[in-house]
């Protein structure tokens, strides 16, 4: 439902109405009962309050996810090279 604004031409008075579109428009000022004439605005178009918004906000969880397993596999290549290669066993000479 939109909201109108009004003027009275008598005192002045401004005000906003939040009415159907349906409804016919106020035709005297609640302050002194002159005569309204409903202003022409603009209107606030849209308003995003909150955080914000994101694509992450309304993702589906069916979604394929990113590959992490490639990160994983990386990192346990990364640990395996980073293990000092077993020194042969000594065998004793008699």
């Amino acid at each position: 439902m939109p909201t109108y604004e009004y003027e009275c031409a008598r005192c002045k008075h401004t005000f906003e109405e939040f009415q159907k579109i349906t409804d016919k428009p106020l035709t005297s000022c609640p302050k002194c009962g002159g005569r309204l004439r409903r202003l022409i605005t603009g209107g606030a178009g849209l308003i995003f309050k909150g955080s914000g918004f994101y694509v992450t906000d309304y993702k589906k969880s069916n979604l394929p996810q990113p590959k992490k397993e490639e990160k994983k596999d990386l990192q346990k290549q990364e640990e395996k090279s980073k293990i000092p290669a077993e020194k042969p066993a000594k065998t004793s000479e008699k």
